[in-house]
């Protein structure tokens, strides 16, 4: 077996006193390794390979009650023989290290030849060639944290010096292991705070927490108990071991636990107490101990943690669980009470889902529904022009329901006893629009088999809807325009004038007025339509009004399909009010008709990944909306100009808000009055949203 001497550990031709310095700075390196390691095994093997530099041993060894185990490191060449020798098979009981961390007491032996009292560590050591050790305790003034073991080929190997100097190592190393668990202990009450603002479910939170307890403080099990809601009676809520993990497990409760939650006290058992208790005696443990978790006086729980270990908590370690306990308590009350609010948000939602939404039904406005102020201010424009027999242009976003504002217009006036009819202009191919407009003769055109009577003969005295009326074509305009003004048109393919009473009101999604200047819209045509223009506002424009629209969905579809939804959970409407609606009310339809139809049971199943805020697409172009004529609603004469200035200043501005070049100091605002204002015109700050509306701000 090759010798290693005390000269081949230590750096040649130093003089004692050059070695006494050499040793201390080994040792302020090391103070600086022991304060950059986090973990504790990491700890370890990074002290012995920084003092074998200036301390002869050829293994060294470290017991940590904590973790109930004894680690060993050994050089060359005994690292390749060690593995044959089972040094780890030897009870802790009977080892050096066992004994000093108990006596506290270091322990010299120069010849294990000559030593009696560890006979099978004599004898495994002595098979690899060892044959001197010195061992100390590793200890604060606080509490007694292991024991240091270094063991060398020869005998009497380490002198007075080695041994006061180890000696300051064994304190500096104890030092840093407190301070790695302190470490620890703190990051695991920070961890647990953080926990309690951010996870409000109780299983899982108390899962993660059961297991970062367990992780930072060496037990063998821990757990929560919490009384269960309907009988009251004590459950696993959570427990966590190397062998086993459950989350909310209703197995039967150790009666150690029930003595705890009904004493409201912490309580020790030992390994006769546990013995008398077959549920802790299962699980190995020569320890346990229980903590209420109390809040404002009352105990809702136990948190339990066991150990293999005699005396597995120190009175350090029970100060700690107690904070952690409250902790604890305080997230099962926060998580309770957050369980109520929740209960009772999905009762209000289950008694409201058939009842009638809010609507102004007194003023006939029964297929409208909504109670926003801004819905408000469009039914008090249809309630003072549905009288008249003005024309109406009706323009907004695809989806707002500009239907509904004609028919409401329609109820509202002296014609509602007659027809309303509608046709969508986009729908109808351009050579067989005229036709649908003003009818046809038979043999007017190849197809024209019998007489078709137009859509404005058959609103005579009633009212006919145009939707879409942007995509009428500029041949098709003068004809319409005739109809408006003079009230008589011609069937295709006849000379005889006919006459109309019927009323138009007309619909668009597009800016009417950009069209008539790049003059793919007749000028006369427009200004004839917008004699009372109706702005319709966006969904997102009135997001107070979704929770009524989706419960009016809800019952319509529940009766079409035979379905009894009776639940609409909270998170889903929260889902649904957060989403952007680049459909806006057709597309909330869509999206409920599939949920109600998905739907297995009574609660609305609401497909969420699609209603992501940052999946909403921006408004397209034309978003702007039309330009408001004079004379119209002031209100929207201002909002139309406050979204086109900030629309074009974010353009300038590249995006920008804040700033010295920003959108608000070019708008002369503040930063945050200039978010709030576009959050409430739905300006959303996107690139490409604002590329998408650049013709629109010319």
């Amino acid at each position: 077996m090759p010798a290693l001497s005390m000269e081949s550990a230590q750096q040649p031709n130093l003089t004692p006193c050059d070695a006494t310095v050499s040793r201390y700075e080994a040792l302020v390196r090391l103070a600086k390794l022991i304060r950059s390691h986090s973990e504790e095994n990491d700890l370890f093997q990074t002290c012995a390979d920084e003092l074998h530099r200036v301390v002869a041993f050829d293994a060294v060894s470290m017991f940590d009650p904590a973790a109930n185990w004894i680690h060993w490191h050994f050089r060359e060449p005994y690292d390749s023989k060690h593995q044959a020798l089972p040094i780890k098979g030897v009870a802790k009981e009977e080892t050096v290290a066992w004994w000093v961390y108990q006596n506290q007491e270091p322990v010299i032996i120069p010849s294990i030849a000559r030593e009696a009292r560890f006979p099978v560590v004599v004898e495994r050591l002595s098979k690899l060639g060892l044959r001197s050790l010195y061992a100390f305790p590793l200890s604060t003034a606080h509490r007694k944290l292991g024991s240091l073991v270094f063991a060398s080929h020869l005998e009497d190997a380490y002198c007075e010096e080695d041994r006061q100097f180890l000696s300051v190592v064994a304190d500096q190393m104890a030092v840093a292991m407190d301070d790695v668990r302190a470490q620890a202990r703190l990051r695991l009450l920070l961890g647990l705070t953080n926990r309690i603002v951010t996870k409000l479910e109780l299983p899982d939170l108390l899962y993660e927490v059961s297991a970062g307890i367990r992780q930072a403080m060496q037990f063998e099990v821990v757990g929560v108990a919490l009384p269960d809601p309907q009988s009251g009676e004590l459950v696993r809520f959570a427990v966590d071991s190397p062998r086993h993990r459950e989350v909310m497990g209703p197995g039967i409760i150790a009666e150690s636990v029930k003595q705890v939650y009904q004493s409201g006290k912490a309580l020790g058992f030992t390994r006769d107490e546990i013995a008398a208790d077959p549920l802790l005696a299962a699980k190995g443990l020569n320890s346990f101990s229980g903590l209420p978790l109390i809040n404002r006086g009352r105990v809702l729980g136990v948190l339990g943690v066991g150990s293999p270990r005699d005396n597995g908590l120190t009175e350090d370690d029970l100060a700690f669980l107690g904070q952690v306990a409250n902790q604890i308590a305080l997230a099962v009350e926060n998580a309770l009470a957050y369980g109520q609010v929740s209960e009772l948000n999905d009762k209000l939602a289950r008694e409201n889902v058939y009842l009638e939404s809010e609507i102004r039904s007194e003023l006939h406005f029964e297929d409208i529904v909504g109670q926003s102020e801004t819905l408000r201010r469009v039914l008090k424009e249809i309630e003072t022009v549905a009288p008249a027999e003005s024309t109406v242009l009706i323009h907004g976003e695809t989806g707002t329901g500009k239907e509904l504002i004609a028919r409401a217009l329609h109820n509202l006036s002296a014609r509602r006893a007659n027809a309303f009819v509608k046709l969508n202009c986009a729908a109808i191919p351009t050579g067989l629009l005229e036709s649908e407009l003003f009818g046809h003769e038979k043999g007017a055109f190849t197809g024209a088999i019998a007489q078709r009577v137009g859509r404005f003969e058959l609103a005579d005295r009633g009212t006919i809807f145009l939707d879409e009326i942007g995509e009428i074509p500029l041949e098709l305009q003068p004809k319409l325009l005739r109809v408006l003004q003079e009230r008589e048109f011609e069937r295709l393919g006849s000379t005889r004038t006919l006459r109309t009473d019927a009323r138009l009101i007309a619909a668009t999604n597009r800016d009417l007025k950009a069209m008539v200047e790049e003059q793919r819209f007749r000028s006369d045509l427009y200004y004839r339509l917008n004699v009372f223009p109706i702005r319709v506002p966006a969904l997102r424009e009135r997001k107070e009004d979704i929770p009524l629209l989706v419960r009016h969905f809800v019952k319509e579809f529940s009766r079409r399909n035979q379905r009894v939804i009776d639940t609409i959970p909270t998170e889903s409407m929260q889902a649904l009010m957060d989403y952007h609606w680049p459909g806006n009310i057709r597309e909330l339809q869509n999206v409920i008709e599939r949920a109600v139809l998905i739907s297995r049971g009574t609660v609305l199943n609401v497909s969420l990944a699609e209603l992501t805020p940052e999946a909403s697409p921006a408004p397209g172009p034309g978003s702007i909306g039309a330009r408001p004529a004079p004379g119209e609603n002031l209100q929207d004469m201002v909002e139309w100009t406050e979204r086109h200035q900030i629309l074009r200043a974010l353009e300038e501005a590249h995006g920008v808000v804040s700033g010295a070049n920003g959108a608000a100091a070019r708008l002369g605002v503040k930063r945050s009055t200039l978010q709030h204002k576009m959050r409430r015109l739905g300006i959303r700050l996107s690139r490409t949203a604002l590329d998408d509306r650049a013709p629109a701000l010319q």
